[in-house]
């Protein structure tokens, strides 16, 4: 009996467990995604309570600039009319850091901030070094010749003796370092000193002077704290809602964000938008395909063909023109260019590329891939497990009640009609309680 009752408290106590893991399973199933969700929606957001702020305020993901120039081979040939020969040279790649600063959070759901920027030559990533140098055309030197184009003939003999005085001449052979962040120049002062304000800068010129250790302007996004139906949105940069450089109200729109996070849970119909300083207008990314990248599933985004396409290929961009060829966006009336005539002059190519690596991917790899994995598998082991579970108490109630059945069926072989005959006497006489002998 001692048994039986032992064996009977471990069915029920299993067959307890099991309905625990089997709710507890379908809940899961019901309610983990939506935990998730909201989970991912709480840190994403601009709050200094959120898991995400410190990535926000300060990137770690690592941002490299490579930039190639082109070299030209024969730049007396030039002059004499022969058709431009160029070597491609690098690239030089340098390390973009970036980080927020004024960060001031406003009482409308947004928030305010300076991003600064600062780069760092990386030679063992480049093929070449600052050092080297490169023959392109001087650039100043064709901006005051533009400059002179439409001036009285004086002017013009004026600033050709100026060229030969100062040694300017139309192609110049400078280092890496110099084209990049700047070089002392004389025309720069003379020009300054006779035309003021024709140049937009008044110490060194460098093609990435301005960029350097510089900010991209005051930026007011949504921190998706009240509503987050705008998270990362741009409410304002530098005080406008809307620029005024372009000749349309769609092309002078801040629209997206600022071009550093989006709102999770983007499919193939979403896209990519995004204000850029830089280039002065909003821009759109589209979707393009779907890839794995440390073993993190992404989606990736491209430019359209139409991006920078010129008024005659693609309407909307009239609003950008004066175009120039498809290809090129025209920059000059957002960027203090002065008088200075438009000229289509190839000098450099550059890209940005940034991917992340080491412990932030580790990171990214656990909470949004990994525990949501195992998280998934969990609620269906525990379903199945807790219906496993259930399933004992009610085969050992089956075979239970088998047993009884068994062992009460010999009972009924007893009864007196079924014995072999030379017994019946005997068997009939002891159930009735008499005591009797079998008769030979």
């Amino acid at each position: 009996m001692g048994n039986l009752s032992r064996a009977r408290r471990v069915t029920a106590a299993l067959g307890f467990i099991g309905l625990l893991f089997a709710v507890l399973g379908i809940i899961m199933i019901v309610m983990v995604p939506s935990i998730i969700k909201q989970q991912v929606l709480k840190n994403v957001r601009i709050d200094p309570n959120s898991l995400s702020f410190n990535m926000w305020k300060e990137i770690p993901v690592p941002f490299y600039l490579s930039v190639y120039f082109f070299n030209i081979v024969n730049p007396e040939g030039i002059i004499q009319g022969q058709k431009p020969q160029v070597q491609e040279h690098g690239p030089y790649v340098y390390r973009e850091f970036r980080h927020k600063s004024n960060i001031t959070f406003n009482n409308n759901d947004t928030v305010s901030f300076l991003e600064y920027r600062s780069y760092q030559f990386q030679p063992d990533k480049s093929r070449g070094q600052e050092s080297d140098y490169i023959v392109m055309p001087n650039i100043l030197v064709l901006s005051a010749s533009m400059m002179m184009e439409n001036r009285p003939g004086l002017l013009k003999l004026m600033m050709t003796l100026a060229f030969s005085t100062l040694g300017q001449r139309a192609f110049m052979n400078r280092t890496v370092g110099e084209i990049m962040w700047g070089y002392d120049d004389p025309l720069i002062h003379l020009i300054n000193q006779y035309f003021p304000n024709s140049l937009p800068f008044k110490g060194k010129f460098g093609l990435f002077a301005e960029l350097n250790n510089s900010d991209s302007g005051l930026f007011t996004v949504f921190t998706g704290v009240k509503n987050f139906s705008r998270i990362h949105l741009v409410d304002k940069w530098n005080g406008v809602s809307k620029v005024n450089y372009w000749h349309s109200d769609q092309c002078n729109m801040i629209n997206g964000t600022s071009g550093q996070m989006w709102a999770p849970f983007m499919t193939p119909e979403s896209s990519l938008e995004f204000y850029s300083p830089e280039a002065c207008r909003s821009m759109k990314l589209v979707y393009k395909e779907q890839g794995v990248f440390g073993g993190i599933p992404t989606f990736r985004f491209v430019a359209p063909s139409t991006l920078f396409a010129n008024g005659s290929v693609y309407p909307p961009n009239e609003g950008f023109c004066p175009c120039r060829e498809s290809g090129i966006q025209n920059v000059s009336t957002c960027r203090q260019t002065g008088n200075i005539q438009p000229v289509v002059l190839p000098l450099m190519w550059f890209e940005e590329s940034g991917a992340m690596e080491g412990e932030t991917l580790e990171t990214f790899y656990i909470q949004l891939v990994l525990m949501p994995k195992v998280l998934h598998y969990a609620q269906y082991v525990l379903l199945a497990l807790g219906c496993v579970l259930l399933l004992i108490p009610i085969i050992y109630q089956i075979r239970s009640q088998g047993s009884k059945d068994a062992i009460s069926q010999p009972c009924l072989a007893t009864q007196p009609d079924q014995l072999p005959s030379p017994y019946t006497p005997l068997l009939q006489d002891s159930l009735r309680g008499q005591p009797t002998s079998p008769k030979v």
